[in-house]
This record gives structure tokens, sequence and C-alpha cells, in this order.
């Protein structure tokens, strides 16, 4: 058997051994090592030790544990809250207001921190009650929470983005760059659907009372906005303006933002010591997790192409008799399928170095193909029958049924693949931006 060939047998039995449960990161180095020393012998050792050390003197990577930290002081400080109760009584006289303000909590949610499951699960703990009161539609109001906790995974600071950046050979501060314009474009995208159809049918979004909304006087919510609103957002937006300015690196910009989130949250005296060593062992356990299954997928990786795997799918895929955005289209289909069932880590590690000389060699900008995937696998993060999100709003909100989130995550969905289509279309929706601030 040649070596190429030993390759595509170790790709299949990944997935086999991922679909089994077991843990990816050590079935990524079994079957590396495995695979690797039947086709390249004792060298397979030295290759796992280069890879792992070299992943982990990559300095942006350390941006990772700092964006975690700066996301979880922000979730575990009550400023989320805060900010959620400020825009609900400012915008409490709309119908489909509690959808606006979900989108719009989980939209700056999404720019402080890129954990799903920490976004749909506060969502979930703050809207959900408050929904089920004023009788809010179960199927839409789930599908906000869910749609809107998973913007984590685009809008910048994308740990996802991070990761994807160094695999693509792309600066990290031009995919959070990029990704800006399509994630406020999902963003607006659920924000009018929600209000189209509550504007239709009140019934879905009905405004909240007025003898409740007296109760405040605009002075108060003005200041609910100010303390809770205006400080997050300027935190959020000069971390990412240091970045895509060039002031400072992903890392430096993530240190600086972590800090002034722990300051705030001492400041405004909402975070106890209980809660700071919760959010230190969190970043731990997370970014352990995370490095672990990178240097692992990472392994993986470097033995595939070693094996020419890598070049010998890219001439099959170049041999088949398929247009360019027909073969994007089945690439995006791939990842799409893949992102149900697996975590994002092995596909942006693995799947997308595999095709991304495929994309390059037909003229695709990476820049642009980069931020397809993302908003693709964001996409699939929603679909049922493996849509995680369901999982996580499910465990916070017990007394809706399976059957009404996946409902709900479905319409979603389709405003995301409506995205997805735009994108394709009218590239300058990725580039644009990069291009002009440069």
């Amino acid at each position: 058997m040649s070596e190429p060939i030993l390759g595509l047998y170790a790709l299949g039995l990944v997935f086999v051994g991922l679909l089994t449960g077991y843990p990816m990161a050590f079935t990524f180095i079994f079957i590396s090592l495995v695979f690797g020393y039947i086709g390249m012998g004792d060298r397979v050792v030295n290759l796992m030790q280069f890879q792992f050390f070299s992943l982990m003197r990559d300095t942006t990577l350390a941006a990772i544990p700092l964006f975690l930290f700066m996301g979880f002081i922000l979730e575990k400080s009550g400023l989320m809250e805060r900010m959620f109760l400020a825009l609900r009584l400012l915008l409490g006289r709309l119908n489909g207001s509690l959808y606006l303000v979900v989108l719009l909590v989980a939209t700056v949610f999404a720019a402080a921190t890129g954990i799903v499951g920490a976004s749909v699960t506060v969502l979930g703990v703050m809207a959900a009650p408050i929904m089920q009161q004023t009788g809010y539609d179960t199927r839409i109001s789930a599908g906000a929470i869910a749609a809107g906790g998973t913007l984590g995974i685009l809008i910048p600071p994308s740990i996802l983005l991070i990761v994807m950046g160094p695999v693509v050979g792309v600066p990290v501060s031009d995919l959070f760059t990029a990704a800006i314009i399509p994630g406020l474009m999902l963003s607006t995208i659920y924000v009018i659907y929600t209000l189209v159809r509550s504007y239709m049918n009140p019934k879905l979004g009905p405004p909240i009372p007025d003898a409740e909304l007296r109760q405040t006087s605009l002075g108060e919510k003005l200041r609910e906005l100010l303390l809770g609103v205006v400080p997050v957002f300027l935190i959020i937006a000069a971390t990412l303006g240091f970045i895509i300015a060039g002031i400072a690196t992903p890392t430096d910009a993530a240190a600086t933002g972590a800090l002034a989130s722990l300051i705030l949250a001492l400041v405004y005296r909402r975070l106890d010591w209980a809660s700071f060593k919760q959010c230190v062992y969190s970043t731990l356990l997370l970014t352990s997790m995370i490095m672990f299954l990178l240097g692992s997928a990472n392994f993986f990786g470097a033995v595939f192409s070693r094996l020419g795997s890598a070049e010998l799918l890219t001439e099959f895929l170049l041999g088949l008799p398929f247009s360019p955005t027909v073969m994007l289209m089945i690439i995006l289909g791939i990842v799409f399928i893949l992102g149900s069932p697996l975590e994002w880590i092995p596909i942006v590690l693995v799947i997308v170095p595999i095709f991304l000389p495929t994309m390059e060699e037909m003229g695709y900008n990476p820049l642009w193909f980069s931020i397809l995937v993302a908003v693709t696998l964001q996409t699939s993060w929603l679909t049922p029958p493996m849509a995680l999100s369901a999982y996580f709003l499910k465990g916070v909100v017990p007394d809706w049924k399976m059957g009404d989130i996946y409902l709900g995550m479905v319409h979603f969905v389709i405003l995301q693949l409506i995205v997805v289509g735009l994108l394709i279309m009218i590239p300058d929706l990725v580039l644009w931006l990069p291009q002009a601030l440069k």
C-alpha cells in the first residue's frame, strides 16, 4: 500500500473513532502514531514532538486563555444581566422587543467571548423565564436564543478564527476584520426576521405591559443603559479596535481586555473571590482542552501531509468535472455535515488544510474561504438532530420541548444559509473591510 493511500485510510479511521465518542485528542494521537510509524518509521515520534512544541511556542495562541478569561469575567460579574435589563426597559414598548434585546445582548456577548455554551446558557437563564411569562412564542424564542448564542463562533474575538489564522496562513487581525460584516449581517437578519414576524402577528412577541415600564423613570432607564451597556461596549470596542488598527497584537489586546473586564467587575462590586476562582478554573480547564486538541489535530495533519495524502486528495478534487462554484458548494456541504457531530477544532485543523490547496488552485481567496467555513460551521451548530446549542438551551430551560427548540432553530438555519449565499455571490462583503483598513 502506498503512503498516500495509507493516509486516506487514517483519515477514514479518524472519523470512525470520533463518531464513537472516544476523546478526540487521544484518537488523533493514537491513529497518527500507528499510521505514521507504518509510513515513516521512528521519525513519527520526532514529528509529534516538533508539532506539539511548535504549537506551544506560537504566541498568537496565548490570546485564547486571555479572551476566555475576559468572557468568563463578564459572565460571572453579572454585567450581561444588567445590560439585558437596561435594553429591556428601553425597548419594551416594541412588539418583539425581547427578541431584539436577546439578539443585541448576544451580539455584544459574542464580541466578549467565543464560548457558545456559555452564551446560550446565559441568554437562556436571563431571557427564557421572561419570554415565558409575557407569552412569547416558544419556537421563535428558542431559535433567537440559540442563534444569538452561536454568534460567538464568528464575531471577533472568535477563538475559532484565532486557531484558523496560522492554519490558512492569514493574519488573525485580517480574519477578525473580515468577520465583522458577516457577523453583523447575521445579527441584523435575525433582528429583522423576529421583528417582522412580531409586527405581522403581535401574539408571537407582545410588548411589555405599560404598568411594568412605568415603574422605572426615563432617567433610571438611561442610567442603567449608561452603567450596564457603555462600559462593556467600550472594553470590547477598544480590544478589537487595537487589533484591527494594528496597534496591538491579538495577544496584547486580549490581555488588555481581560484586565479591563476584571477592573470593571471589581468597580461594580459584582465579582467575589469564589466567582473569580471559578473564572480562573474554567479558563484553565477550557484552555487545556483546546490546546491538547490543537496539538493532537495538528500532529495528525502533519502526518497526513508527510504521507503525501493531501497532495493526492488535491489532485483528485481538481480532476473532478465540476466548476469551481460547484466544488466550493460541495466542500462547504462537507463542512456543514461534519460540523454537526464533530467539534470545530478537528474541522479547522484537519479538513480545512485538506481543502484549502484545492480552493487556492481554483483561484479563491483563502481569507474569503476561511470566513465561509466559519459561517458554515456556525450554521451546523443549529442544525438538528446533533445541534449542540439545543442541548445547552434545554439544560437551562427544561420546560421547553426539544421538538419546539429544534423547529425554532430551523428558521434561523434558513436565515444563515441565506447569508452564506450572499457571501458567495458578493465576496466583497468579506474582503472589502480588510482591504479598506490597510
